[in-house]
């Protein structure tokens, strides 16, 4: 159903526990109370209720509460339609796959796959390889973050982002944060800062 009337008090499950039931569900429909009971408002609308009414129910009240409900519903849709197109867009991003670099007066390009970790040291951003060579590139690590694939890479903190096939273990640090055990990484940059680390475990399961 789009929406649910329902009262406080019913036989066999009252409308709170049905209300928070309908939570669960990965399509709940909204829910308007309709009750005589005036004591239960402030729980209704924690349950996400769109509206709360009053036996005897006026006309007026529930043409508004009917009109809530539909805007609520295009509200609903609208945020529907954006995460999918959203989903759409991520899966159908066209991320970086080489790097144009430079030795001496030889240019070469790197695959991604070959990339151990980006870094920056002093405002310089370079590109280190699997095999450890190390190479300046024009872009800052906030900008890399937006063209690389973010299933393979994962910035662990302002000066470093690292490939997943880099990281051998990660243990537990101090302050709540992640030490990660990899190459060709100095050991004050290797600490995954606190603010990160939720988001970094995830991308481990994932």
């Amino acid at each position: 159903p789009d929406v649910a009337f329902l009262d406080i008090r019913m036989p066999g499950m009252d409308g709170m526990e049905l209300a928070r039931k309908f939570r669960q569900l990965d399509n709940p429909p909204l829910v308007i109370f309709t009750t005589a009971f005036d004591q239960h408002a402030v729980e209704a609308f924690e349950n996400e209720a769109i509206d709360y009414l009053l036996k005897p129910i006026a006309l007026e009240d529930l043409k508004f509460s009917i009109e809530k409900f539909k805007k609520q519903r295009e509200f609903n849709s609208k945020l529907m339609l954006d995460s999918l197109s959203s989903a759409f867009k991520q899966i159908n991003k066209e991320f970086k796959s080489r790097f144009l670099v430079k030795l001496g007066q030889t240019i070469d390009s790197v695959a991604t796959d070959e990339i151990h970790h980006f870094h920056t040291k002093e405002s310089l951003t370079f590109i280190v390889t699997n095999k450890g060579n190390q190479f300046n590139i024009d872009y800052s690590l906030d900008e890399l973050e937006s063209i690389l694939n973010p299933k393979d890479f994962f910035r662990i903190n302002r000066k470093i982002i690292i490939h997943l096939k880099s990281i051998n273990k990660a243990t537990s640090y101090f302050n709540s944060r992640l030490s990660i055990s990899t190459q060709f990484i100095d050991s004050d940059s290797k600490i995954v800062s606190r603010e990160r680390v939720s988001d970094f475990k995830k991308w481990l399961d994932n």
